[in-house]
């Protein structure tokens, strides 16, 4: 029991230390985690950025949650802001893995953490683990899904007419999904039941900087204009929804609809308008990737590290990041055709069936 002696000197001491700016340490929680997002316009980062703010506050992290809009320099000046405000953690989904070894050397040198989140940080010792899908098998999946749609729609036709598109070359995931599916197709085209009407293969040229949909449809008018005024298009390797879409609209420009002559395209991220497309039959497939799913292993690992554990892992061997080899927790994507929505995205919470109206 405290008596009123000791607690007039308690709190005389008190105004005496706050009169010459020493602050006695108070009870906090366990820090602060820095989550830094590439952009907005892609709805699974929404999703990704969400879903770790809720795991981190729901295990007693305090974080802040920034978007850098696809600008290096706003990125960059983003994470800075963090470290300088104390983040314990950095949680990185990179614009491009390969600008940040400065900022990352003074993460470390304050005492950070710092975890590369789906998108490998290249180029620096400085990054401690890597939380991610199996990005090979992402391709894979894409490579078969898309086999499989050739089989079932264009039974009759060989070769099938197809075009190859990739993601951001400054995104190493971009070139794991590549090789994944290249795997499998590159069989084919080697037999000749695949036909690269226009020669375009390889992330140099099948490429789509910042995985922009735009772009991909700019290529794609071009690749019809050049290639098919007398032949059909029987297939799109699309590794994203968001350049999914915009292959399809150049489809449809030309003529190409829902039905027996539709290209198969492929996709990923499960994005509500590219579920619709599966369910009026002009996109084929998706690969389902759950980031809440992510966001919970991530927040799991960091908080055993912050609590000088080692956190659970799968994989030491694949994610080689030109400096060493980053310890990583990869889980596994799942392909998603018309028939599995609502069993694998609606069921599962992922999606809204209203928002499937």
């Amino acid at each position: 029991m405290i008596n009123r002696r000791t607690f007039v000197g308690t709190a005389a001491g008190l105004a005496a230390a706050l009169a010459v700016g020493i602050v006695p340490a108070m009870a906090e929680g366990k820090g602060l985690v820095g989550i830094s997002m590439p952009t907005k316009s892609s709805t699974r980062w929404i999703s990704d950025g969400e879903s770790m703010v809720k795991e981190f506050t729901a295990l007693g992290y305090e974080t802040d949650l920034q978007y850098g809009e696809d600008d290096i320099p706003n990125q960059l000046a983003q994470i800075e802001n963090m470290v300088t405000k104390g983040a314990k953690v950095l949680i990185i989904a990179a614009i491009d893995g390969s600008t940040l070894s400065d900022i990352l050397k003074k993460a470390h040198e304050a005492g950070a953490k710092v975890f590369a989140y789906d998108r490998l940080i290249t180029k620096t010792g400085d990054v401690d683990y890597y939380t991610t899908f199996d990005n090979f098998g992402v391709g894979v999946l894409q490579g078969t899904s898309l086999v499989n749609g050739l089989k079932e729609r264009f039974a009759g036709v060989k070769p099938w007419n197809v075009e190859l598109f990739g993601g951001s070359p400054d995104d190493t995931n971009a070139f794991y999904f590549y090789d994944g599916a290249m795997s499998v197709l590159k069989p084919l085209i080697d037999s000749g039941d695949i036909a690269i009407v226009s020669g375009q293969m390889g992330m140099d040229k099948v490429g789509t900087l910042r995985w922009d949909g735009a772009v991909a449809q700019a290529r794609m008018d071009n690749l019809l204009s050049a290639n098919y005024t007398d032949k059909k298009v029987h297939g799109v390797l699309a590794p994203y929804d968001g350049l999914s879409r915009g292959i399809i609209s150049s489809l449809k420009g030309v003529g190409y609809a829902p039905g027996p002559e539709m290209p198969i395209v492929t996709g990923q991220d499960a994005e509500v308008p590219s579920v619709k497309a599966m369910m009026a039959g002009e996109q084929y497939s998706t690969v389902f990737k759950d980031t809440r799913e992510l966001a919970k292993v991530t927040a799991k690992m960091v908080d055993a590290v912050m609590q000088g554990k080692e956190p659970e892992i799968n994989d030491t061997k694949t994610y080689n990041n030109e400096v060493k080899v980053v310890p990583s927790y990869l889980l596994t994507p799942y392909s998603v055709g018309k028939d599995d929505i609502t069993k694998m995205l609606v069921d599962s919470g992922y999606i809204k069936a209203e928002d499937l109206q």
